[in-house]
């Protein structure tokens, strides 16, 4: 759980909630390991904008104007991208090293992640908790109605082969 979130996010903690659902994990331990991941690899982006963000830029020169207006931009919205960013699909990379490259203090940057990280982690933790609870009561239906639903499928299986069937027959004919 801590080093999917620390790479990647949604789709983990996700899937976290839902085995926490379904008893196979705590959901407070998926939590912890969720908030201490993204934490984590936000921070470590942050902190390598800090360090390697102007190399960056050196080697692509064109990228520069995009950066600057970014950044820009990131300024004049700061404290509520900071709390938010983690839910723009794609942004949970760049952002932080932008941060990193301008000139938001870290120690400012840390105390706005930690609430966005706590955030996001209740958040999405919820979500996967919620998908178990809908997935279970879905499976508990789909159990009484199995066979029945086994038998539509076959039914509709069949139909589509048979319609495909004659449908290549009368093709060969023509």
């Amino acid at each position: 759980m801590l080093l999917g979130t620390f790479l990647e996010g949604e789709t983990v903690l996700i899937l976290g909630g839902l085995a926490a659902h379904r008893g196979y994990l705590a959901l407070p331990w998926v939590l912890v390991a969720a908030f201490v991941g993204t934490l984590s690899g936000t921070q470590t982006i942050f902190h390598f904008g800090r360090w390697r963000g102007a190399a960056l830029l050196d080697r692509r020169p064109v990228l520069r104007a995009r950066v600057a207006r970014a950044q820009r931009l990131m300024q004049r919205h700061q404290s509520g991208l900071v709390l938010g960013y983690r839910f723009l699909f794609g942004m949970r990379t760049v952002l932080p090293v932008l941060w990193g490259m301008g000139k938001l203090p870290a120690g400012r940057f840390l105390a706005l992640d930690l609430a966005g990280a706590a955030i996001w982690t209740a958040v999405i933790g919820s979500l996967g908790w919620a998908v178990g609870s809908v997935a279970q009561t879905l499976v508990g239906k789909v159990q009484r109605y199995e066979f029945l639903l086994f038998g539509l499928i076959a039914v509709a299986g069949t139909g589509i082969w048979l319609v495909r069937m004659l449908r290549a027959r009368r093709a060969a004919r023509t």
